[in-house]
């Protein structure tokens, strides 16, 4: 597997992860939102169209990180359940396989009673935390037989497993708490940042309405214009390449077609897989986003991209973060249908690439998923394009 690097975009452009001036200007819009909020409406605090805009995609672009905090949460508590389910299990069965060993070891203990040996105290067995000391401070090992030795001897050990056992399971019971109430904050942390977003929208009168709509509309059509300039590039440059493949051909005769026959058998194979991924996902277009969702009815962006690999027999993992780091990171300019396009510094939206500079993603709540240029945001906030296999 190739070693994740992040492809970077022309222009001027922080690469890597959020930096701490982000994260506050981040925060800072938060306050700001939370101020108008409370504050009475007039001509000078209200924003305008063009900060609502801003700040409405930023809500958005926060509740999707909290999202995929949100499904990364999620999936390991579910992990975590499954463990102390397991663990439990077990320490029910060695419980009773102690118990049924106890009864035994009591009747060893009673035999040697009839056998002239001083009286035992089989209950005091029964409740002992360490037979071994029962049995030497009785002084009854000296006369069992070596099949109750061995007996005694399974017994000690399966106990001191059974013990470890019950500390793993209620340790891992703590922690399955601490998960869930972390869960439970993400949840709660993405819906106040929808909330927020819904009430800045609610604000805005029909006039300012269809102001925002024709921002949005400018927006895409110059996204549009960057995605139809991608495609041409790429013509280009496969035009390029292909007429240099035959004057190699011509020109070396048959000899060259040996060195490329390995590319392109991976090359069909990723498109096979690809072709069935994209099939998937053109299937669920008009389906509505909804975040933690993986299907069929609903998705949120990596939920989508994760459903159509699967149909492809690739399994993905659930998160934008997790995903990212599958496959093989591609230059832009190299983008292939079926890559997947991730966006943000911190990785928080992706989409499945399409071709011809469009892709189809789950884009955010309230929308629907759908097939959109890449360049939806604008070109810098493509993080990197994965291949993921």
């Amino acid at each position: 597997m190739a070693s994740h690097r992040k492809w970077s975009p022309t222009g001027t452009r922080i690469a890597g992860i959020r930096t701490p001036a982000l994260a506050t200007a981040a925060l800072t819009s938060v306050a700001l939102l939370s101020q108008t909020a409370n504050a009475a409406p007039s001509a000078d605090s209200k924003p305008s169209v063009e900060e609502v805009e801003k700040k409405v995609d930023d809500l958005y672009h926060q509740a999707e990180t909290a999202t995929e905090k949100y499904n990364a949460t999620r999936e390991k508590t579910a992990q975590q359940r499954k463990r102390v389910e397991s663990l439990l299990d077990d320490v029910a069965r060695r419980t009773e396989k102690l118990n049924t060993a106890r009864e035994e070891l009591g009747s060893f203990a009673a035999a040697q009673y009839r056998t002239g040996a001083s009286a035992p105290d089989t209950a005091t067995l029964l409740l002992a935390d360490n037979p071994q000391d029962y049995f030497d401070q009785t002084q009854l090992m000296d006369r069992l037989t070596s099949r109750q030795k061995v007996a005694v001897d399974d017994y000690i050990t399966e106990q001191a497993a059974t013990t470890k056992k019950r500390a793993e399971a209620s340790q891992s019971l703590q922690t399955l708490t601490t998960t869930q109430s972390a869960l439970k904050t993400s949840k709660a942390d993405v819906q106040r940042k929808l909330a927020a977003a819904r009430d800045l929208l609610s604000r805005l009168t029909a006039e300012e309405k269809a102001r925002l709509a024709a921002i949005e509309k400018k927006k895409q059509e110059a996204a549009d214009r960057k995605a139809a300039e991608l495609a041409q590039q790429q013509a280009a440059a496969e035009k390029k390449a292909q007429e240099a493949a035959a004057q190699q051909q011509t020109t070396s005769g048959t000899t060259g077609t040996s060195g490329t026959s390995g590319s392109s058998t991976t090359d069909s194979s990723y498109t096979a897989k690809a072709d069935k991924a994209l099939a998937f996902a053109r299937t669920q277009v008009g389906k509505p986003y909804v975040w933690g969702a993986t299907g069929p009815g609903s998705y949120d962006c990596s939920g989508l991209t994760q459903a159509a690999w699967k149909a492809a027999g690739v399994d993905l993992p659930r998160t934008t973060w997790d995903q990212v780091n599958v496959g093989t990171t591609v230059p832009l300019s190299d983008i292939k249908p079926g890559d997947l396009v991730f966006f943000y510094d911190d990785i928080s939206h992706v989409g499945l690439y399409v071709g011809n500079g469009m892709m189809i993603h789950a884009p955010k709540p309230g929308a629907y998923v759908r097939e959109e240029s890449i360049f939806y945001g604008g070109e810098s906030i493509i993080h990197s394009v994965v291949r993921p296999a």
